[in-house]
């Protein structure tokens, strides 16, 4: 971030600024919506603000701009159309260490106005920085058509009931009751203007919440599939409900990038191995049930999707047994992530007619049906396969696969450095070597590797992928 975003309280407080134009009017229509008290410094001012002056709501200093002028203000905008004043504006300010805004300068500046959805109290602010002043305002616009009109009524009705609820409710319970209220009948009744009725409402909610309350209510799990990596290709039921967690157990498999979009307070909780580590799917078991059985949400958020060899249906067995309650939710699993990243698709009228997933683990594994697997007309991925690369290839070339079958490996598939390597099935175990190919990376072995336009360009070798999934689909 360029700037940190902060809500100054600005009641009561003395705000200068400078310029008596209608940029000046602009900026001190904001600081004194903030209830500042503003002092206008310019020898002459645009009839808007010489009212404003005569009706008393702000002051008028009729002289040029002196560093002395600033003595006592909490906050100060340079807004005249003279670049050397603004320019001098800035560093009387920055000398007494007060936050200075200069209109159209962010060199100059120490803070800057962000585009504002008023709602009050609830108010939005965006900014781009002062890079792109349009977008943020059309940001703006996009989000106050979703922001109804009486939002600041509901924020005050919940305000105004906040300590009845601190005295009913224990922490936990606490944040559970205020997301029923804001997303049910209570809410809607006070952003219809019906606040009589809401307030029967809330009494009824508040009253069943604190039986539950007395008789110990147990937190809940949810099961969530982070995807393949991108942020972007997390489902909107995963947002909503990493908004909620308290706790978010993780694994190595899920970037910083998806744990940013959840809760700021929620506490973090690596839970991962890498390979070759003693297994701590107990552990993760009894954090699950411990966890919920204090009061709180717990999101266990896997890479790719939790029942695609993510252990998922172990834990949802966990949490039956001991009746916590649950939730599941999907996430696209690597496969089709990095099919979709690598312009391979799974199946294809022609081509493909089914497609298998197996883990790359199950190299060793008589047990399974290798002929079926070499078979043509289909497509296999092979799941966490790196380290038995060569005997997957040994396995499938035993059991009848061609040497000459199109296979491509995807690494970091929809991450930054994804990269794509195709060649035919013989031959792609000497070229994840050369290319020094790391985990997170997934095998592909069918006539659909060969599909990819980039494959033909290429013909064989490690192809960088493009641009992330998610941005190839807008372009």
């Amino acid at each position: 971030m360029d700037y940190l975003p902060v809500f100054l309280r600005l009641e009561g407080k003395p705000a200068l600024v400078v310029g008596g134009g209608q940029v000046a009017a602009r900026k001190a229509d904001w600081l004194l919506k903030a209830r500042a008290r503003v002092t206008l410094v310019a020898p002459r001012l645009v009839p808007e603000l010489a009212a404003r002056a005569a009706r008393g709501e702000l002051a008028h200093l009729e002289a040029r701009f002196a560093p002395q002028q600033l003595e006592g203000a909490v906050v100060v905008v340079a807004a005249s159309d003279d670049g050397a004043v603004n320019a001098a504006v800035a560093a009387a300010a920055r000398t007494r260490h007060i936050p200075v805004n200069v209109v159209d300068s962010a060199e100059l500046s120490t803070f800057i106005f962000p585009a504002i959805i008023d709602r009050s109290p609830v108010v939005v602010a965006v900014s781009s920085a002062g890079a792109a002043p349009v977008l943020a305002r059309r940001v703006r616009q996009q989000i106050e058509a979703l922001l109804p009109a009486r939002l600041g009524a509901l924020a005050r009705f919940l305000g105004g009931r906040r300590a009845a609820v601190r005295r009913a409710l224990g922490p936990h319970g606490r944040r559970a009751f205020w997301e029923r209220i804001v997303a049910g009948p209570a809410a809607l009744e006070v952003l219809a203007g019906n606040e009589a009725a809401a307030e029967q409402r809330f009494g009824r909610e508040l009253r069943a919440a604190g039986l539950v309350n007395a008789a110990g209510g147990s937190g809940e799990v949810y099961l969530i599939g982070a995807g393949p990596g991108d942020p972007d290709l997390l489902t909107l039921r995963a947002l909503q409900l990493l908004q909620q967690a308290d706790v978010i157990l993780h694994d190595r498999l899920v970037p910083e990038a998806i744990l940013e979009r959840a809760r700021r307070d929620a506490r973090r909780v690596f839970v991962g191995k890498e390979t070759g580590e003693a297994g701590g799917q107990k552990d993760i078991n009894e954090q699950l049930v411990s966890l919920a059985r204090a009061g709180l949400k717990v999101a266990r958020l896997k890479g790719g999707d939790g029942y695609v060899f993510g252990r998922g249906g172990e834990e949802l067995e966990i949490l039956r047994e001991h009746g916590i309650p649950y939730r599941v939710v999907p996430g696209i699993t690597a496969a089709l992530g990095a099919a979709a990243c690598a312009d391979i698709p799974l199946t294809h009228r022609r081509l493909a007619h089914s497609v298998t997933l197996v883990s790359g683990h199950a190299a060793t594994d008589d047990s399974l049906d290798w002929r079926a697997l070499a078979g043509a007309h289909q497509t296999v991925v092979f799941y966490m396969g790196v380290a038995q690369l060569p005997r997957i290839v040994a396995r499938l070339r035993a059991a009848g696969a061609s040497p000459g079958r199109p296979a491509a490996i995807v690494e970091r598939a929809t991450l930054p450095g994804e990269r794509v390597l195709r060649s035919p099935l013989g031959e792609i175990a000497a070229l994840a070597t050369r290319a020094q190919v790391a985990a997170p990376a997934l095998l592909i072995v069918g006539e659909v590797a060969a599909l990819a336009s980039s494959a033909i360009a290429a013909e064989s070798g490690a192809v960088p992928a493009p641009a992330q999934c998610a941005e190839r689909a807008l372009a």
